[in-house]
């Protein structure tokens, strides 16, 4: 090549490692084209989502239990929320596997969705559309062999594409309808909440406390799993008519209730979007729909019976949308929003489909993350006849007005740029829930599809995000499960792991009292929660995690328990009340309780707050009351067949109603020794706080504040001493727990007399053979209980009467001071009789709601106090006390005693009760497995009874004294 010839771009050699070039201005930029690994997760999820319409790899059940599928779809993890018995932390539990179900590498698991019912079940769907429903126990993680899919039709063409389980009915005190708390609006210093009611939507299995599994193959085969009345999960199957074409499949499916019937809404592989009703004929082909048309107990028979209602194509571009590439046009979700029917039965709402199509970020930065959410409004036309065919409808007798006819209607789209990974229905289908790849949650409002919540404002409270409150940044989220009270998520990353993310305070403090304004709204917007789990019998254990760290402010706990007692109208007066049988139905009273003794907690070896020692030993007296009725008074159904205190038939009736006339029968064995359990632990309690208030007594500080001058610092000194002995006294609500134990326990003093003088008679000869021996066992327990009753500290008949004299002298304090407090108010100046006696009350059951949250005793007290120590005590220590039996006794059996020596003496030597027992638990005895309350960590052993009224009896502990629920633990272990 000459110098003078123009150079070509070929004659030299081009470089071919063009990682950088320059752009406009000269600065390099990167031309790799590196795909992330979190992209291509993201992708492979979003790749499921839109073939698979059942693919939810974790779920969170009504009652607190997370389960989730490991990454190679092969088992089944449970995990929960459990409070750590060493510091009172919270964390997820240890997963339990599950080995009653398992897939395999060609057939994995795929799907999990939990029942709604209060026994929670599973159902868990494999990759070809098998489905097995699993049972649990009394305990979280205690499952029972399932429903066997082996014979099952092993074919691809199976898999779900949507699945439903059937509603509960509210129970028959709310009347079906479904009340919903909130939202809190700011007036004032305070919060009003406000409730409101919809007609719950059926249908429901005939058998209130059971329900249904429907879901739907792609190849549009429809089945429901249902449960006959012996308990048999059954199966009924129907080909949908509206799925003809062989080569159209279903892709995507969803349910949703809608009065008598269900909707399902439809995507399938040609790009349409159909609407079908499914009615339930329980008694068989032909019957009514109508559950109550039915007799009880009768054979259920059901059939399925489908109409078309609408179609649409899903493929018609909102005016606001263009669409970018192929994959933007893939469904991954489909959801139907149930009507909203109001408290008088009429639709305030009607049913909305909606379908969500997303796309995650590509490379460039010209693709952004976007989620499409389409919507369809069901719409039902009526048709009218022209006015010529109408006359000639009644000249022949033909009914005049045509049927009405069901459209989808649709509504512009809405664009959110992220990437939708999960939608529920929350709020009796007035809001939608969405969760994002981002590991964050969007509450979309059912109208208008903006988004709710997601900004701080303390003016109209319904979430703690509005109270400041938001999840922390954990990265990519692949599946994610929202805690029923909507305070929590259980989420699987990356790496395949379940992981637990909590709401957090963002800011730098809530404030210490409800004149810090996000502390209040902290206040109103878990009480709205708490409210709406109680009613609904949720698990709120995450809304105690959530708040563990701020539970030690001062306030706090009596602040929130307080606001529960106020959203709920629970009754805390008892102070008029003889019988104890409000009491002991008040559920709501006993969360509040376990949410007191839950938040005070740190620790097994760790002193308690006051609030949790006084709600600890209320919980406890609760139980021991209801085992003690219970095993009296077996339950109906069982009643003529085995009763709990039957174990010797007809002679022992026969004797024992010729020499007492008592008609009760002897208890079985393991009843006895429980009861027996709990007579000592009520001697020990009683004893207890009769040594509490005589410490008192001789207390120079404490009869120093008996005085009108230092009344007001008596609280304070008693929460030095961490003595809640007075409070239980003052306390309407603990005192008539205490009336009830021992009028219990003396009943027992009079069955275990009364057994032991039939076991005298037996033994003498005296009475008619029978084919039946004795039971040894049996008359040692009854010896025991005797000997329990007979011999204590306490009189239990003696510490009543003291009681009864208290509760006296209480009811005359509120009759002389509280008109008079009452009308010294310049509102109730000339206010008329009923009015003073309604602000006579509401300030009696404040007062008694302020002893119940620990708060000080009333001024009008006084007089009461310095009688029970300087006439009552005194008197009961003289005639009913032997003072050298009470300087020696036992309190291990109550775990109160928080003095450093003997806190110390715990932590080296742990004692273990059972609960229900209320026995010391020992550790090495072999083939027995311990439960664990994941909220309080009391134990009891997991004990089955073969007779139905030993099981009635233990069914009653299917929950901890505290409201909490149980946990199997492992084998050597004692944490979960």
């Amino acid at each position: 090549m000459t110098s003078d010839k123009m150079p070509l771009m070929l004659d030299h050699s081009m470089p071919m490692d063009l990682n950088n070039v320059d752009d406009l201005f000269g600065d390099g930029v990167s031309l790799q084209l590196s795909m992330r690994s979190q992209g291509k997760q993201l992708q492979q999820r979003l790749d499921e989502l839109r073939n698979r319409g059942c693919c939810q790899a974790v779920t969170w059940s009504k009652l607190g239990t997370i389960a989730s599928l490991t990454p190679d779809g092969q088992n089944i993890e449970l995990r929960f929320p459990r409070c750590h018995p060493e510091d009172g932390t919270w964390d997820l539990s240890e997963a339990t596997v599950c080995d009653l179900v398992k897939g395999s590498p060609a057939i994995p698991l795929v799907h999990l969705e939990w029942s709604p019912t209060h026994i929670q079940e599973l159902a868990v769907i494999d990759a070809v559309g098998r489905v097995t429903i699993v049972p649990f126990g009394t305990s979280l993680n205690h499952l029972f062999p399932p429903r066997k899919w082996e014979t099952d039709t092993v074919d691809h063409l199976h898999g779900i594409s949507g699945c439903y389980w059937l509603p509960v009915p509210p129970p028959p005190q709310q009347k079906s309808l479904n009340v919903m708390y909130g939202p809190a609006n700011k007036q004032g210093n305070g919060y009003q909440y406000e409730s409101s009611f919809y007609h719950a939507l059926g249908p429901c299995h005939p058998n209130p406390s059971k329900s249904a599994f429907f879901c739907i193959s792609m190849n549009g085969t429809l089945k429901m799993y249902w449960a006959q009345n012996n308990g048999r999960i059954e199966e009924t199957t129907m080909e949908l008519e509206s799925v003809g074409a062989t080569d159209e499949l279903v892709t995507h499916a969803s349910f949703s209730s809608d009065s008598k019937c269900l909707l399902a809404a439809l995507v399938t592989s040609s790009n349409q979007l159909k609407l079908l009703k499914i009615e339930i004929q329980w008694a068989g082909p032909g019957s009514s729909s109508e559950k109550n048309s039915m007799p009880q107990n009768a054979r259920l028979n059901p059939a399925l019976v489908e109409t078309h209602l609408a179609s649409v194509n899903s493929l018609c571009a909102g005016r606001h949308e263009a669409m970018q590439d192929a994959s933007d046009v893939e469904v991954s979700f489909v959801q139907v929003l149930p009507a909203i029917m109001d408290n008088m039965g009429s639709r305030a709402a009607t049913p909305l489909v909606l379908t969500v199509r997303s796309r995650a970020a590509g490379d460039s930065d010209f693709q952004l993350a976007q989620s499409i959410l389409d919507r369809w409004e069901v719409v039902e036309t009526r048709h009218s006849l022209d006015p010529a065919f109408e006359e000639m409808g009644r000249s022949n007798s033909v009914p005049s007005e045509p049927p009405s006819s069901i459209r989808l209607r649709r509504l512009d789209p809405v664009v959110i740029h992220k990437v939708v990974i999960g939608v529920q229905v929350i709020y009796f289908g007035k809001t939608l829930l969405l969760t994002m790849s981002d590991g964050s949650m969007e509450y979309r409002d059912r109208f208008t599809f903006e988004e709710a919540y997601a900004n701080q404002d303390l003016t109209d409270i319904m979430s703690l995000r509005q109270a400041g409150w938001s999840f922390s940044d954990t990265g990519l989220c692949l599946h994610a499960a929202v805690s029923p009270t909507c305070c929590s998520m259980a989420q699987i990353g990356e790496d395949g792991k379940v992981r637990w993310n909590k709401l957090q305070y963002a800011l730098e403090d809530i404030g210490n009292s409800v004149q810090d304004p996000h502390y209040l709204a902290t206040i109103a917007s878990i009480s709205i929660a708490t409210a709406s789990a109680m009613c609904h019998q949720s698990s709120y254990d995450d809304l105690l995690a959530v708040l563990h760290p701020i539970a030690s402010k001062k306030k706090f706990v009596p602040d929130w328990v307080g606001e529960i007692i106020r959203v709920l109208k629970i009754p805390v007066d008892y102070s008029e009340e003889t019988h104890h049988d409000a009491l002991m139905r008040n559920q709501p009273l006993q969360f509040c309780l376990g949410i007191m003794n839950s938040l005070g907690f740190k620790g097994e070896s760790k002193k308690r707050s006051f609030q949790s020692k006084f709600s600890m030993i209320n919980l406890n007296m609760r139980n021991v009351v209801l085992l003690i009725t219970l095993s009296s008074n077996s339950h109906p159904s069982i009643r003529d067949k085995s009763n709990p205190l039957d174990d010797h038939g007809k002679t022992f009736s026969q004797v024992v109603m010729m020499q007492a006339n008592l008609k009760r029968l002897i208890p079985q064995k393991d009843v006895v020794d429980a009861l027996a359990g709990c007579a000592q632990w009520t001697v020990d309690l009683l004893s207890w706080i009769v040594d509490s208030l005589l410490g008192l007594q001789n207390d120079v500080e404490f009869r120093q504040r008996c005085c009108q001058q230092r009344f007001g610092e008596m609280n304070m000194f008693l929460h030095s001493r961490n003595d809640v002995s007075l409070h239980l006294l003052l306390s309407s609500s603990s005192r008539s727990f205490l009336s009830a134990i021992c009028r219990r326990v003396e009943l027992l003093h009079v069955m275990s007399n009364d057994a032991m003088a039939f076991y005298k008679t037996h033994a003498s000869g005296n009475v008619p053979s029978s084919d039946k021996p004795l039971n040894p066992q049996l008359q040692h327990a009854y010896y025991k209980m005797q000997k329990i009753t007979s011999t204590s500290i306490i009189k239990m008949a003696e510490f009543e009467k003291l009681l009864n004299v208290l509760s006296q002298d209480i009811k005359q304090a509120y009759a002389l001071y509280l008109p008079l407090l009452v009308k010294k108010q310049p509102s109730m100046s000339g206010a008329p009789s009923k009015q003073l006696d309604l602000a006579v009350k509401n300030t009696r059951a404040q007062y008694e709601m302020s002893m119940l949250l620990s708060g000080p005793p009333p001024p009008v007290f006084l007089p009461v106090i310095k009688k029970l120590f300087g006439q009552d005590l005194p008197a009961f220590r003289s005639k009913h006390l032997d003072p050298a039996r009470l300087f020696f006794a036992d309190f291990d059996l109550l775990a109160v005693q928080d003095d450093p020596v003997s806190l110390a003496a715990r932590a080296s030597d742990p004692v273990y009760v059972d609960t229900f027992k209320k026995v010391t638990l020992r550790r090495k005895r072999r083939g027995i497995r311990w439960r664990r309350c994941v909220r309080c960590t009391s134990v009891m052993e997991d004990v089955t009874g073969s007779r139905s009224g030993y099981t009635y009896i233990l069914a009653q502990q299917r929950k901890c004294s505290c409201g909490g629920h149980w946990g199997i633990l492992p084998r050597g272990k004692l944490i979960l």
